[in-house]
Order: C-alpha cells, then structure tokens, then sequence
C-alpha cells in the first residue's frame, strides 16, 4: 500500500518526486485545505463572536448547526460525489462525459435544497426534543431555520466545485472560499453585534452571514465553470438537460456517501444533545472542545477529498496500484498534520479555551467552563489521531468506488460502539461527561481501524465506475 513512512531524507525526496507522491498531494490538497481553513475560519469566529455575545448563544450555535449540517451534508455526499465520478472520467479519457455529471448534480442540488428549505417548518418539534431550557430552544430555532432556507446556496456551490475538485484543478475553489470567508468574518461580527448602521441581531446575524458567505462561493464558481473554454473541452453548457441513466448512477453510488455523512453528523449531533442533558456547563465545554477540533478536523476534509480525486482518477486509468501510492502519501500528510495539532491541544489548552470566554459570564463560572473545557481537549488529542486515518481511508474507498462499506461502517459503529455503549453506561450509573467522552473517543478510533483494514483487504482494486476509453 505504500503507506509506510519514509525512515530517510532520500526516502521522502523520492516520495515526493513520484507519482501520487507528496508533491501531487500537496498540489491538489493544499488548495482545498485552503478551502476548508477559510470555511474553519468562518466557523471559528462565528462562535467566538457568538462566545463573546452571550453564553446563551455558543450554547445554542453548535447544536442548531449541527442539525443543520446534519442534513445539509446528507445532501452534499450524494451530490459532492460527482467529484469523483469526474476524476475516473478525466483518468479514462473520457472529457466530454464531465458536463453531464456536473449538471446531473446541480440538478439534485436544486432539489435537494427546496427539501431542505421545507424542514425549517419542523425546528420547533425538532429542538423540542433535546429537551433544553426555552431560551435556548428558541435561539436554536432562529439558527436553524435560516441555514435552512439558504441552505441551497451552499449545494450549488459544493456541486459546482467537483468539476475543478474530480479534475485536481482545486485553485478555483480555494479562491472562492477564501473569498467567502473574507465577506463572512467581518459581517459576522457587525450582524450579531450591530455595529454601524446593521441591527443587532445576535445569533440569527451569524446565520445570515454564513448564508451570504455560501452564496458568495456559489457566485463565483458559476463565474468560473461557465466559460467558453470549458464549454469546447467539457459540455458544461450545452450538457444541461436531465439524464436519467446518469443520475441514477450518481444516485446508485451517491447515496451510500450521502447516508455516511448523515450518520457521521448524527454521531456527533446525538452526542452534543445527550451532554446538554448534563447542564449548561458540559454543553458549553463540549460546544467549545468540537469548535476547536474543527481547526484539525476541517482541513483534512480536503485532503480528504484530494485523495478521492488521485484515486478517482487511477481508477479511470485501470491503476489501482498509483491508487494505492497517492493513498499512502495523503496519510503521511495528515498525519503529520494532526500530530501537530495533538501536541497543541495537549500542551496549550488554557489559551484556546480563552479565545472563546464570554464577556458576560463571571469569572466563577468562566473558570468551571475552562477547566472542563481544557480536560476534553486531551480526548481530542487522542481521537484525532485515529480520525485523520479514518478521513483519508474512507477518501480512498469513496474514490474507487467502495461507498457501500463507508456508509455500513459509519452506521453500525454509531449504533454499536458509539449510542448503545453510551446508554448502557447510562443503565450501570456511569453516566458522567468524562464516561461519554471515553465512549466517544473509542467509537472514532473503531472506525479507523475498521477503515484501515478494509483498504488492506483491497476489494476496492477490483471496482470500475467507467472504463478506459
């Protein structure tokens, strides 16, 4: 698999001068780890301005967006997997199949967000359920019901971004986002806080916010996909029309991608609702642990999607071995990357969990958030370990096609490792928001492992999405 990692300096120089080796790695990743730094920032700060605006409100912003997201990456696995049916097209020489896939995903994407547009309707029944005191609930809704309604923006642009991500040509959607980031931040902060001439609109400001950013990416990638040239290489205006036998394999094998995510969302949001039944504190410290993880989580997700498109496009060329090589590089990447960011979780909690104190909240109860705060962090140095094996493995899979496995491991390691174990602590008395923690730190590890040896097994060497032309 050429996963083991170079022991010499000659070993690496030659690693990264070879195909699918660290600089075509870096080539295709780094861009989208641009992107998806720039999507952290914006996450990042909304909670931070929102920490500073009220405790009631960081409260309120992870699990509302974590419902949101919830459903809004469902949606984005399925249609975010033409990226990978355009990689192994561009692999097998096939160019002018690109359009039609690109537009088969705008398409769902239009459908996709009148559906997501329709659940704002069920935020109260939907936040009712978590059981949270009625402020929170109410601020929950107003969170919710605004992604909700701009959520088809997001799909839009996420669709148009597979046809420069499944090509390796990621620059475009690194710009993009980048662009989106720098009207997001500064609006943020002016919309929850009403500075200026804006009103102060606290958390439903965060929200319209990260809405305007989505349709700041979207407009911008339409700029770039619609042009002349890409018309003569690729179709991607005169292939708009709806193709059923396409669509259907989009769907076939989008499906499966887009369950996973659901169920990798559900995990998390399952959890952040569960600790919210422990008091405000627990939630606000879990709330504060997982945006800070987002800075190691988030940037791997395009290295996750970089190894798709290496192995996508090996796959087209009928080369699961180059599939394998540019697989074993992305790990030693991100490796490297969450090993960096472990130390730091370990060694500096204290000034992380500062950047996120509420200037409302008394020194007293700020300290009992700290504390906590800093002690989950040491979870998450431990986890993110395993996570970073598990985001690059399944990458691979999703890449050759093997979506079927990614969706089954998320879904019974969710029920089994994760939910079933939570509540038995539950039925014993071991119910605590370290005992949760320890639960939730051995479900990821599980998935790595299971990841790592089903890449190992290598049955996706067998699989083909297209065939060379």
């Amino acid at each position: 698999m050429s996963s083991k990692f170079p022991s010499s300096f000659a070993e690496v120089r030659a690693r990264w001068r070879e195909p699918g080796g660290y600089r075509e790695v870096l080539h295709i990743g780094l861009p989208l780890v641009a992107g998806m730094a720039s999507t952290t920032v914006m996450q990042f700060t909304d909670r931070l301005f929102l920490s500073h605006y009220s405790v009631e409100s960081i409260a309120a912003a992870l699990p509302a967006g974590l419902a949101s997201l919830l459903l809004l990456l469902t949606c984005m696995g399925v249609t975010g997997y033409a990226s990978v049916f355009i990689a192994q097209y561009i692999g097998a020489g096939q160019p002018h199949r690109v359009g039609g896939v690109l537009w088969q995903s705008l398409i769902a994407s239009l459908v996709f967000g009148g559906l997501l547009a329709m659940t704002s309707l069920l935020a109260e029944p939907i936040f009712s359920l978590a059981g949270h005191a009625p402020e929170l609930q109410r601020l929950e809704e107003t969170y919710f019901i605004i992604l909700q309604l701009g959520s088809v923006l997001s799909l839009v642009g996420n669709s148009l971004g597979t046809f420069f991500s499944g090509r390796g040509r990621t620059r475009p959607v690194m710009l993009a986002n980048i662009a989106a980031a720098v009207v997001n931040v500064p609006l943020d902060y002016v919309l929850i806080n009403g500075v200026w001439f804006f009103p102060e609109m606290g958390i439903a400001g965060a929200a319209v916010a990260t809405v305007m950013g989505w349709g700041v990416t979207a407009v911008l990638l339409a700029i770039a996909v619609f042009n002349r040239d890409h018309e003569t290489r690729f179709g991607v205006r005169s292939q708009w029309r709806f193709d059923a036998v396409m669509m259907r394999r989009l769907m076939r094998y989008g499906l499966p991608s887009g369950v996973n995510f659901f169920m990798e969302l559900f995990a998390v949001t399952w959890f952040v609702f569960v600790v919210g039944t422990l008091g405000e504190v627990a939630l606000a410290a879990t709330n504060i642990a997982f945006s800070i993880n987002s800075v190691a989580f988030l940037p791997t997700v395009g290295l996750n999607i970089a190894v798709g498109t290496m192995v996508g496009q090996a796959m087209g060329r009928g080369d699961p071995d180059g599939a394998a090589r540019a697989t074993g590089s992305t790990l030693h990447v991100a490796m490297a990357w969450m090993t960096a960011l472990a130390l730091v979780f370990v060694l500096l909690p204290g000034p992380l969990v500062d950047l996120f104190r509420p200037d409302n909240l008394s020194p007293a109860a700020y300290a009992d958030i700290r504390e906590t705060t800093a002690r989950l962090l040491a979870y998450v140095a431990f986890y993110c370990l395993f996570d970073s094996l598990t985001i690059i493995f399944c990458g691979a899979l999703k890449g050759a096609g093997d979506t079927a496995f990614v969706m089954w491991n998320m879904t019974v390691g969710c029920i089994f490792v994760l939910i079933i174990p939570a509540y038995a602590l539950r039925a014993l008395g071991w119910w605590s928001l370290d005992s949760l923690w320890l639960v939730f730190s051995v479900y990821v590890s599980v998935l790595a492992v299971a990841s790592y040896v089903r890449f190992r097994l290598g049955r996706w060497r067998k699989l083909r999405l297209v065939h060379p032309a």
